[in-house]
Formats: structure tokens, sequence, C-alpha cells
């Protein structure tokens, strides 16, 4: 299956410029989407996570059924103030400003490893963040898994370099 023949390319969104990659498209095909998740599942699952994380939003969409699929619990990575319990938080840097990722403190067992997932790869800032943040736990960095890669930003060179990446689709 194609996978890009179901991503819905938007010009000019969000700002003049930008060639938007929408997924709600890939989304809203039951196999596209059964498809995503078995190709995430297939690249991944010798990296023998203990847990998926998934990044605030959309790495919630892929990350919940990866987890269910591999048997695995799932930990959502959230935007600052969203997590009840108390938590660990990492500041990162955006184009203009910053933002910050919480997890809860007791979200995963000592010394388990976490698969982080997420559905673009961009600059990398975010998914750095998400590394720096599981790492700050006392839990073992996996890898990564995207369903898309924009390469021109260069993103992985922002990831850390011994950890394994996954990508489905590029751009």
């Amino acid at each position: 299956m194609d996978l890009k023949a179901l991503i819905r390319e938007i010009p000019d969104f969000p700002k003049p410029g930008i060639l938007f990659r929408d997924i709600t498209t890939l989304l809203n095909q039951p196999n596209g989407l059964i498809h995503t998740v078995e190709l995430l599942a297939e690249k991944t699952a010798d990296l023998a996570p203990d847990y998926i994380a998934g990044i605030e939003s959309r790495g919630f969409i892929f990350g919940m059924p990866l987890a269910y699929k591999l048997g695995l619990g799932f930990v959502p990575i959230r935007k600052s103030g969203k997590l009840p319990a108390a938590v660990h938080a990492v500041e990162y840097d955006l184009e203009y400003g910053k933002d910050a990722l919480e997890v809860h403190q007791d979200a995963f067992a000592p010394d388990s490893r976490v698969l982080v997932i997420d559905d673009l790869l961009a600059t990398g800032g975010t998914a750095a963040a998400a590394a720096k943040l599981i790492q700050s736990t006392g839990a073992a960095l996996a890898g990564f898994g995207f369903v898309i890669e924009l390469t021109g930003l260069n993103g992985r060179q922002n990831l850390p370099d011994d950890v394994h990446i996954t990508t489905l689709v590029e751009y």
C-alpha cells in the first residue's frame, strides 16, 4: 500500500510557502490506518520496548494502537500542565519561543525501554525533548517511530546518534 497516496498535501498552510502533509486523509481510510500501525509494529518490534510513549497529540493516534498491537503499555507525553500527578518536564525551543513536554514521574518501571512515537519528524526539536524527558525518568530510549519524515529539515541531526529511528514515508 502506498501511504504517500493517502496523505493529502495542502499548500500555504499554516502560512504561505509551507506545503502541509495532512494525515487526516490517511486516518479516515481503515486499510491505510491498519497498514500504518502494522508497518510501525513490524519495523520497531525488534527494538524490544517495554512501553510506547506518544507525543501529544498525533503521537497518541499512532502510539496507542501500536502499544495494543505489541502488547505494551502506552504512556502519553503531554504539553505542560495537562498531567495530574507529579511530572518530569523538559523545556525546548520553538521557532518563536519555548514549549515544554511532561511525563508522569512514575510512568515507567526502572530500567525499562521506551519507544517514542509521533506522526512527523521535521526539525527534531520535539522528539529531542521527548528523548531527554525519557532519560530523566531513568528509563532507556529504545528508539523513535515516525509516520512521516521531512528529510530536508535534517531532524535526525538533533536526535541521539545511538538510537534507532524508523520512518515510513519520506518527503
